[in-house]
């Protein structure tokens, strides 16, 4: 029988890799006797979610709308940071108003020539006057009120015709800030009107929005119009969060426009990857207040390979479109995170080992090479 015969520190090196041997073989045992954890759906028993559906949904609806039978969101309310789209369609300053130059008056004017007629837009030059025509001249109208300048213009034509009438209004001041284009909502929550000052707009919907403003701007101007529509849906959104199966979870933000159901948050991520698995569910949160945040289970398969339409919700702002990681996976990326300081220290264990063989082969000289 060949006995295998070891030098003292070839001894001590092999007992050290035995002993890191017992230590990692009892720390894998260990692992493998606790199971796989994942993250959970949370669940709920058939009479607390026959609780909460009652205490929801007081007005006996309580499913959620899916594909075909969608509903419509309730009014839009204004947060930060949408984008408004905001027209001023009458700007007119508080009397008492005097003409200067450079703004725009409307003058019709019955009886003149029958070739020259006096019915357009007449901007005031600088210096006051308006250029009515070859055959009519100019007429100083500047730092007169609107009544004034009428009558002015009423005299001046008399020059020239026999009985004029004469209609003359605003159409545009010059030295009124225009409102028109994108106006972006605060983190204060209000907007900015330039010279007329800011608003505060959020938690209004467009229709509230459309009267704050008119009623801020009724202190600089004569009964004021405005259109207010959303250019950009910034603050109504759903999340998509695929479980990375111990290489990092990632989170996708996408708006809500009130068409998304869940198979389109899975195409707004480019689908399943192959970290994930076939378990999706959305929580839809609610008021602290209700207690009525809800578990939606989806059969993410039938949804793809059958058309089916049961589990494929209609997406509501806030929601959370959770997507599961796959179990194996996620065992393979633990197994190899618990087993790496092991194979580190038994790494550093072998060259030691080797390092020590080599010194007692040749104790005059070391050759790398050899």
């Amino acid at each position: 029988m060949t006995r295998l015969l070891l030098s003292p520190p070839q001894c001590i090196a092999v007992g050290r890799c035995s002993s890191f041997g017992h230590l990692c073989a009892i720390a894998l045992l260990s692992f493998l006797a606790t199971g796989c954890q994942t993250f959970p759906r949370p669940q709920r028993t058939l009479a607390q979610q026959t609780l909460l559906e009652a205490n929801c949904h007081p007005d006996g609806h309580p499913l959620p709308a899916k594909e075909l039978a969608k509903v419509s969101l309730p009014p839009y309310v204004i947060e930060p940071p949408d984008i408004l789209l905001i027209d001023a369609l009458r700007v007119v300053p508080k009397p008492p108003f005097r003409i200067q130059s450079f703004d725009v008056l409307q003058v019709m004017v019955e009886g003149t020539l029958l070739d020259q007629p006096i019915r357009g837009l007449f901007a005031v030059e600088p210096g006051g006057m308006i250029d009515l025509g070859p055959a009519y001249g100019k007429v100083a109208v500047g730092n007169l009120s609107l009544n004034e300048a009428q009558d002015a213009v009423f005299r001046h034509l008399t020059r020239v015709l026999r009985e004029p009438q004469v209609s003359l209004t605003l159409a545009e001041a010059a030295g009124q800030q225009q409102i028109a284009g994108e106006h972006l909502v605060g983190p204060d929550g209000t907007i900015q009107l330039g010279t007329y000052g800011s608003v505060h707009v959020t938690g209004l919907t467009l229709r509230e929005a459309k009267s704050a403003i008119e009623a801020h701007l009724a202190a600089f101007l004569e009964a004021p119009l405005v259109s207010v529509d959303v250019y950009s849906y910034n603050s109504k959104v759903y999340y998509v969060i695929t479980e990375g199966a111990g290489y990092g979870d990632n989170v996708a933000r996408f708006p809500v426009t009130g068409n998304e159901t869940v198979l389109d948050a899975i195409a707004g991520i480019n689908g399943l990857s192959r970290l994930s698995s076939k378990e999706v569910w959305i929580a839809r949160p609610a008021p602290s207040s209700m207690g009525c945040d809800q578990i939606l289970p989806v059969d993410i398969e039938a949804i793809m390979k059958g058309g089916a339409t049961a589990t494929n919700y209609q997406l509501l702002p806030g929601d959370r479109v959770f997507i599961a990681q796959d179990h194996m996976v996620a065992f393979d990326s633990l197994v190899g995170r618990m087993t790496a300081p092991f194979e580190r220290i038994f790494g550093f264990t072998l060259l030691g080992t080797s390092t020590v063989q080599q010194i007692n082969r040749f104790p005059f000289g070391f050759n790398p090479n050899f």
